[in-house]
């Protein structure tokens, strides 16, 4: 009775609250969703939408077709995933966004055991932080995020999605070796009061999180230097520019003339796997994370 892409069109609407919202989530025009309810409104014998100011909302029949519409497709979903599983080949697109350490640290491996074990697999990979890939990951502009949970600063994962811990990492002082405390196995953040610090971004979940971290613990010294690699942090600070926290994942080697420092407190963060509810048994998304798992293990012992 009920075309499926009209549900489709429907539930969009119910989920991201208006007509252009939901043709932006669906990938068409604002005037192909409305084509799609009205003909699902003639199918339903009763309206779906009313104006609500320059928008529309849902009436009660579209309430309670919405909701039919969300079980129907959560079905539709299984059963393509379940029939995947049959396939001894997993085909297609896979598009991952992932912090810049994960980037550096976990995909490469994981890129090449897709390829190898799923040659049929179409992978894209872009560098975002978690900000940038959650939504993505719910509209269905991406399949998996790789993102970070500080334990100063926790994500917030959106309640359709799943997520899956990689690792448990934590973040150094990193001081020039001429530094008065560079002598120093540990360091309150309080202390390092008399050099400028070097951050990520500016506008960027690490820059805040470490604008926050500095100001909990008493710290008000300036970031001099916005900087969207930990790498070249490392090197400003061997240049005896200011001070930086670097996670472990993110130091494959230390130059002359930086000495690393723990921190009171430790400075803790969590590696997630993120993905919709919904795409927990597709083929690609398991071969995914269990890669990302695989890749992630080598460095159980950071913390």
């Amino acid at each position: 009775m009920f075309g499926l892409e009209r549900m489709r069109a429907l539930h969009a609407v119910a989920t991201h609250g208006t007509v252009a919202a939901a043709a932006s989530a669906l990938h068409v025009t604002p005037s192909g969703v409305s084509q799609q309810l009205a003909k699902l409104e003639r199918e339903a014998g009763q309206r779906l939408l009313e104006p609500h100011g320059r928008t529309v909302r849902l009436t009660t029949a579209g309430h309670v077709l919405a909701g039919h519409a969300a079980d129907i497709l959560a079905q539709v979903e299984k059963a393509r995933a379940e029939l995947e599983l049959l396939r001894d080949d997993i085909t297609g697109p896979l598009r991952v966004g992932a912090i810049a350490t994960s980037v550096h640290a976990l995909l490469p491996p994981v890129l090449a055991v897709l390829r190898a074990q799923h040659p049929g697999l179409e992978v894209t990979l872009h560098e975002r932080e978690a900000e940038e890939t959650l939504p993505q990951v719910v509209d269905g502009r991406l399949d998996v995020a790789v993102v970070e949970s500080w334990e100063h600063r926790p994500v917030v994962v959106p309640p359709t999605l799943s997520r899956t811990a990689l690792l448990h990492d934590v973040a150094d002082l990193v001081l020039p070796a001429t530094h008065r405390l560079a002598h120093r196995k540990a360091v309150d953040l309080a202390e390092v009061d008399d050099i400028p610090w070097i951050g990520w971004c500016a506008g960027s979940g690490c820059h805040d999180w470490l604008v926050r971290v500095l100001r909990q613990f008493g710290n008000h010294s300036r970031i001099s230097c916005t900087v969207g690699s930990y790498a070249t942090q490392l090197a400003l600070v061997a240049g005896n520019v200011g001070a930086a926290v670097v996670p472990r994942l993110a130091r494959d080697a230390v130059p002359d003339g930086v000495r690393v420092l723990t921190t009171r407190p430790a400075l803790n963060r969590t590696i997630y796997a993120v993905n919709r509810t919904e795409d927990d048994d597709r083929g690609a998304i398991r071969a995914c994370v269990d890669a990302l798992a695989t890749a992630s293990a080598r460095f159980e012992n950071l913390v």
